[in-house]
Order: structure tokens, then C-alpha cells, then sequence
């Protein structure tokens, strides 16, 4: 009678919960996290944009869980003992907190790099963010997928298919490369023998050669002629007759073109004091 008396107690407490009495989803916490393929750094170089004093990088962030009908906000902030940039000097200052549109599930938010500081050239510092879930969402998931690493710098290294053209385009150097990427229209030359035809792309490689040797021998009619590409010369306040070459959208970032009495001569000077030449 006990034994029957306590089975009928329970089953008459089992039907007696109401559906309220189990938190429904609706009420809880969506996740949130940074919709990256891998968990690698990201590398940017302004060196390949020496024109321009910032620029932005667009970070993907996604929801785990349901879209909504109203804005609901995250954060994303800065992890400071994984950064070495310096706020106001390398990067704007991230917002108090970003919104995910009503309606949607994902959205980019801008990441201002700055190139201001000329160390940038020979360094290179690395901003580390993380988003959370701020007011309306939780931050349940794992770092590593909250968490992207952002290491840049204004400064070339030698690639591989310079060695292909050296016969051409000479000795490396820094400024020669910012000099080639500026005026050649490509980024990069093919390398010889890395593809069975890879001799078909040789009229075209010498073609942005030749682009980048005008530079080099009439800066000022190149000036002249490619008022697209937003750079300048402006002569120098020291009576040597020497100029800077510039982009004044980047105007800490300049290239002197010194000039040769003897010869009647203007020549670019790399990072090393060296001519540059072709």
C-alpha cells in the first residue's frame, strides 16, 4: 500500500509541471564568434598601399543560435596581453559595443590600421581582438574561435621571383620594391620554370619591367602622365636640389630623389643610400 501510495504521488507530481515551469530557448543567451575558415593571423602589409595613411579590416562575426526581429549588441575588444599596437598610434580605438542588425545572423566589423608611424617600416606589431558577447549574447564559446591575431607592418622582404629577374631589375632593396609596386601594375613577376610555359608570361613581365625603369629614369614626366596614382614630387628646403616623391594622402611616407649636379641627374635613393637602378 506504501509502495503504491508513492508511485501515485509521483505521477501525480510528474503531470502536474506546466510547460513554464522549463526555461524555454527563447530565453536564453545566443553565442556569438569570428567567422574566420582557421584560427591563423591575419598579415597585412601597407607597404603594398603606400598611398594611404589607414585602412580597414573587415572582421566577420556570427551568431550560434537564432536570428531576432531587434538589434541586439556584442562586444569586441582588444586583448592586451596579446597586443603589442599601440591605440591612437597603430589602430582607432574599438567602440564600447557593436550591433547585430535585426534580421540577420552576421556582420562585418571595421578594424582601422593606421600608418602613421614610420617604425612600421622596419617592425611589425600585432593587435589581437576578441569578441564577447556584451548585453545580449553569451560568450560561451571557445577563445580560440573568438579571437583573431592581426600582424602588420610598411615593410617589403624579397620575394621569391626577384631572384628570377635580377639580370633586370638589379640588386634588392626596400624602396626599389615600393618603387616597383607603385609604378609597375602588378605585385608580382612570374618565376622562371615554376610552370612548364612559364615563358609565355615573359613579354608581359618585361612589359611591367619597363613601366617601373620609366619611373626610375623620368620621375617627373611619370608624375605627369599618371595623375591616377596620386603621388607628387616636392622639391626640398635645403638648396640641394634634391626632391621628395610622395603621396599626400600618405605624407610621412616619402622617397628621396636626389639629385646629381655633375650629371644634371635625379636618382632615387634606397633605404640603404644606394642608387636605385635598374
Amino acid at each position: 500500500m506504501k509502495r503504491y501510495l508513492i508511485i501515485t504521488m509521483l505521477v501525480s507530481l510528474l503531470f502536474s509541471c506546466k510547460k513554464d515551469d522549463i526555461e524555454p530557448y527563447s530565453l536564453t543567451k545566443d553565442n556569438i564568434y569570428l567567422n574566420y575558415a582557421n584560427t591563423d593571423s591575419l598579415v597585412y602589409s601597407f607597404a603594398y598601399h603606400p598611398e594611404l595613411a589607414k585602412d580597414t579590416i573587415w572582421v566577420p562575426v556570427i551568431i550560434s543560435g537564432k536570428i531576432t526581429h531587434q538589434d541586439r549588441r556584442f562586444e569586441l575588444t582588444v586583448v592586451d596581453s596579446a597586443t603589442t599596437a599601440v591605440s591612437g598610434r597603430h589602430y582607432e580605438q574599438l567602440k564600447p559595443f557593436y550591433k547585430m542588425p535585426a534580421g540577420s545572423g552576421t556582420v562585418k566589423i571595421p578594424v582601422v590600421l593606421l600608418n602613421t608611424d614610420t617604425a612600421l617600416a622596419n617592425k611589425s606589431v600585432n593587435l589581437t581582438i576578441r569578441v564577447s558577447g556584451g548585453e545580449d549574447f553569451a560568450s560561451g564559446l571557445p577563445e580560440k574561435i573568438r579571437t583573431k591575431r592581426i600582424l602588420y607592418s610598411n615593410r617589403l622582404e624579397e620575394p621569391a621571383w626577384w631572384s628570377s629577374w635580377a639580370g633586370n631589375l638589379g640588386k634588392y632593396s626596400r624602396v626599389k620594391h615600393q618603387l616597383f609596386l607603385i609604378s609597375s601594375g602588378t605585385t608580382d613577376l612570374v618565376i622562371a620554370n615554376s610552370y612548364p610555359e612559364w615563358y609565355l608570361e615573359i613579354p608581359r613581365t618585361l612589359y611591367y619591367i619597363a613601366n617601373t625603369s620609366y619611373l626610375l629614369k623620368y620621375p617627373f614626366q611619370w608624375v605627369s602622365e599618371h595623375p591616377e596614382a596620386g603621388y607628387i614630387l616636392e622639391k626640398r628646403n635645403d638648396n640641394t636640389g634634391d626632391y621628395d616623391f610622395f603621396s599626400p594622402s600618405a605624407p610621412t611616407r616619402r622617397f628621396l630623389l636626389k639629385y646629381y649636379a655633375s650629371v644634371n641627374k635625379y636618382v632615387f635613393i634606397d633605404e640603404n643610400g644606394d642608387q636605385v637602378l635598374f
